[in-house]
């Protein structure tokens, strides 16, 4: 079932990396506190999140390696690029995050980061457990296969 995209929701950025690293067994939505800075840098689209993981710690939920580009116009009172960010979820999410990081081995990871209908912005978050080298693999000519059965449809549907 496809998600109903929302003509005031912006894309700022993708994890496309995620699918493919691991299995995402469920997803989040997570608020995420930011800078003024690093929300004028976001609406010019300079961020990524490619390398970036989010942990609990403390009681608190952590976005750890997000990369938001400077904002060039606030020289005085500007952000650091790679800084931690705390990340809003409900108390339970939170417990329920934890058990699966800490009892279950799982991983938090980034999948998508965007500007939600009222302009504020979101971290979509998926629970996942790590891909073996064969999944990848597996993943991989599946992908292949997929692209090459609809060649072969295209073709046939021509002649």
């Amino acid at each position: 079932m496809a998600e109903k995209s929302d003509p005031n929701s912006k894309l700022i950025a993708e994890n496309r990396r995620a699918r493919f690293d691991y299995h995402i067994e469920d997803d989040l939505e997570a608020g995420i506190m930011l800078l003024g800075s690093e929300v004028k840098s976001l609406r010019q689209g300079g961020s990524n999140i490619a390398e970036s993981y989010a942990s609990v710690e403390g009681g608190e939920l952590w976005l750890i390696n997000g990369y938001i580009a400077p904002y060039l116009q606030a020289k005085t009172w500007g952000h650091e690029e790679r800084r931690r960010r705390k990340l809003l979820v409900s108390r339970k999410e939170l417990s329920r995050l934890w058990n699966a990081t800490a009892r279950e081995g799982m991983t938090i990871v980034p999948i998508r980061m965007y500007f939600n209908d009222r302009g504020i912005v979101k971290l979509k978050l998926g629970i996942a457990k790590g891909k073996k080298l064969a999944d990848k693999r597996e993943t991989s000519a599946k992908r292949d296969w997929e692209r090459q059965k609809a060649r072969i449809m295209k073709q046939n549907s021509r002649g």
